[in-house]
């Protein structure tokens, strides 16, 4: 049962991942929440172990998505390339940083974060992107992705929620932005899982099939699955008008948002 559990997470994670170029982690995130509460592990670790577990299947949803997305020409590697130094220091650090929080902190942190993103995206989903506007020098575009590595490992996602609106402020087409964010998500989830792992060793966690911070059985659960789905979601966001991925995107990230506040506030 446990396992049908984690595919059925993987396959919904997948799709997301593939349809918002978000890595699946704010899908992730508060099902393994609950599956972890229902196991009865420590409410301290709780959050940790969802947001390293993430992560780390991130790093095989995100390679199923970059190739979908990749065979549509719609990635810019010059941008990937650019960004990719910050990501990764900026992802282990991010861990290190998540390590040091409480598992409410985390959840209202996420839950604020998710919040204040979907305001900006919705409010922003009928107005045209700029393709006048170029983006900034190479340095700034490493900082930025310093930035969005920091975030992403706290939060636990493949940094869509950050790279999209960036790119998309800088007159780059939102499916160019999703597939580009999709690339960038490989970088920020090798680094953010491999400090989760570090950062789970050095507070002595001793719960089972785990590393780390990372739940074995759950991320080959759903890596299985959200390798598959992921292709599919790619798919359906080339379909869509960028309008209507915004609106949906926003609505997600206020579901969740507003799940994990009220999860941190009252529980």
């Amino acid at each position: 049962m446990e396992l049908i559990i984690y595919l059925a997470i993987g396959a919904i994670a997948g799709f997301t991942a593939g349809l918002f170029g978000v890595g699946g982690g704010l899908i992730i995130i508060p099902m393994l929440y609950v599956v972890f509460s229902q196991q009865q592990y420590a409410p301290d670790v709780i959050m940790h172990l969802a947001v390293g577990t993430s992560l780390a299947t991130i790093m095989v949803t995100s390679v199923s998505s970059i190739m979908a997305h990749h065979k549509r020409g719609a990635v810019l590697w010059s941008v990937v390339a650019r960004f990719a130094p910050g990501l990764v220091v900026g992802s282990f650090l991010g861990a290190g940083i998540a390590h040091i929080l409480s598992g409410r902190s985390l959840q209202l942190l996420i839950g604020l974060f998710s919040i204040w993103v979907a305001s900006r995206m919705f409010l922003g989903a009928n107005v045209a992107v700029d393709t006048s506007k170029h983006l900034p020098s190479p340095l700034q575009q490493g900082m930025a992705g310093g930035v969005i590595g920091t975030a992403s490992a706290i939060f636990g996602i493949g940094g869509g929620s950050l790279t999209v609106p960036y790119l998309n402020h800088y007159g780059v087409v939102m499916q160019k932005a999703v597939a580009t964010s999709a690339a960038c998500g490989f970088p920020i989830a090798v680094a953010g899982a491999l400090g989760f792992i570090f950062f789970g060793h050095e507070a002595n966690l001793e719960l089972p099939h785990t590393w780390g911070y990372v739940h074995l059985y759950a991320f080959f659960g759903i890596s299985c699955m959200s390798f598959l789905t992921a292709k599919l979601g790619a798919k359906v966001a080339h379909a869509l008008p960028a309008s209507v991925l915004k609106r949906c995107f926003s609505a997600l990230l206020c579901s969740i948002g507003a799940y994990f506040i009220y999860q941190g506030i009252f529980f």
